[in-house]
């Protein structure tokens, strides 16, 4: 299907990228689990190589299985090309670098996933490189950290665990402003939910480990490239061989060609395949995950266990209106964040669960919880982990698709124990 593609995201999730003509007649993508592909003569893997034709070579650099998700994942966000890669931290990580250089800085939002924090304030920092983190909804303290030597801004479309909500079209604005590209990890609201692309966002970043596969079974990220942003800048000088070659696509040209190849973030295709299967129901997940989160919301909010809550669809959340408007009212996220007493009465909780899965994970239809500062975040130093609204008393809830009624039951059995 073209680019121009009316037919309603229900539709659009099944059907694009689906080449059954070319499959033998098959509906799902066959699974092309080689290391390397033939080729017929010299001279075509000569082309090849030198970027004439986009035949493939060897698996570490395109895998047909893989373009088939590539082109699946950026018609859906409304991208002009992707690359996926074998985690959303590699994702993460090559998204970054192939903007970065020695001396650089970067701005970011201070609600961030644990491995992206360590990634950004500490291994950054080792080569040279500045992540300065402001209150993510804080457009304010966006813009003031931005100097001469900032080359990007980073954001969440919802933060994890701390469930705020940035006004990415703004951002896009104060980015662009300052002729900086707006990267967004849109993991936590999927493409169902926002399409950070459309409100000024210049490259998006999944973990498709979570809600675009959703079972369980498949880990891997995508990048994803508008194609709309200018890279020929003085900010960007090693860009112009990029440029040269791919024009509007240097950048995507730049992730898979500087850094995916080279540091060997191949996806699996068994991986793609598993997560394309799991894209055909995305939205009738999505549709569920988050009548079922709100339902769960409203539940806890009568429980004189729960000391806190944060959860966007709240009308006294902080982030609600603007979650209400970039999210089309569609919903606010598949997570909830929320408190007990201590520590001691988090454990206690999670132990007397009897259907809600404890795991290191979300995204998943089954309903999953954690607590974050005995876990993830462990290694943290509480001053860091008090930064990141990381607290003892804190439970993140990732709400299944069962039904609403059962996973009610169990939590109230559970705090019932207390």
């Amino acid at each position: 299907m073209s680019e121009k593609d009316t037919r309603k995201f229900h539709t659009r999730v099944i059907h694009t990228a689906q080449k059954p003509e070319d499959w033998h007649g098959a509906t799902l993508p066959p699974i092309f689990q080689t290391a390397s592909h033939r080729h017929p003569t010299a001279e075509n893997l000569s082309d090849t190589f030198s970027g004439k034709t986009t035949d493939h070579i060897y698996m570490r650099l395109t895998n047909p299985t893989n373009r088939i998700l590539e082109e699946k994942l950026a018609a859906l966000e409304s991208g002009r090309a992707a690359v996926v890669m074998s985690s959303g931290m590699a994702a993460i990580t090559n998204a970054c670098m192939a903007i970065l250089r020695t001396g650089d800085e970067f701005v970011s939002g201070n609600s961030l996933f644990m491995s992206t924090y360590i990634l950004f304030a500490n291994i950054f920092k080792k080569y040279g490189i500045t992540a300065k983190l402001v209150e993510s909804t804080d457009l304010d303290a966006l813009e003031r950290a931005i100097t001469e030597k900032t080359r990007f801004v980073y954001l969440e479309t919802i933060g994890n665990p701390k469930m705020d909500v940035p006004d990415l079209a703004k951002a896009a604005e104060v980015a662009h402003k300052h002729g900086l590209p707006l990267l967004v990890d849109n993991t936590l609201a999927t493409t169902f939910l926002c399409r950070p692309l459309e409100l000024g966002a210049d490259v998006v970043i999944h973990s498709t480990t979570k809600y675009l596969s959703g079972h369980g079974d498949a880990t891997g990220g995508v990048v994803i490239d508008g194609g709309t942003f200018d890279w020929n800048s003085d900010l960007f000088p090693d860009f112009k061989p990029f440029i040269d070659r791919k024009g509007p696509l240097a950048y995507i040209d730049k992730v898979w060609r500087e850094h995916h190849i080279n540091f060997g973030t191949t996806q699996a295709p068994l991986h793609s395949y598993l997560t394309m299967v799991g894209l055909d129901t995305l939205a009738l997940r999505m549709e569920r995950h988050l009548e079922n989160t709100s339902k769960v919301a409203k539940f806890l909010q009568n429980r004189n266990e729960i000391k806190w809550m944060n959860y966007p669809g709240l009308e006294d959340n902080p982030s609600h209106g603007t979650a209400k408007k970039q999210f089309a009212d569609k919903g606010y996220g598949g997570l909830i964040a929320f408190g007990l007493k201590d520590q001691e009465t988090c454990f206690k909780f999670i132990n007397n669960l009897k259907m809600i899965y404890h795991l290191a994970n979300l995204g998943d239809c089954k309903s999953l919880v954690i607590h974050p500062y005995s876990s993830q975040y462990v290694s943290f130093p509480v001053k860091t982990r008090q930064e990141l609204s990381i607290f003892p008393d804190l439970i993140r809830l990732s709400v299944g698709i069962e039904a609403a009624e059962d996973i009610c039951a169990d939590l109230e059995q559970a705090l019932n124990a207390l």
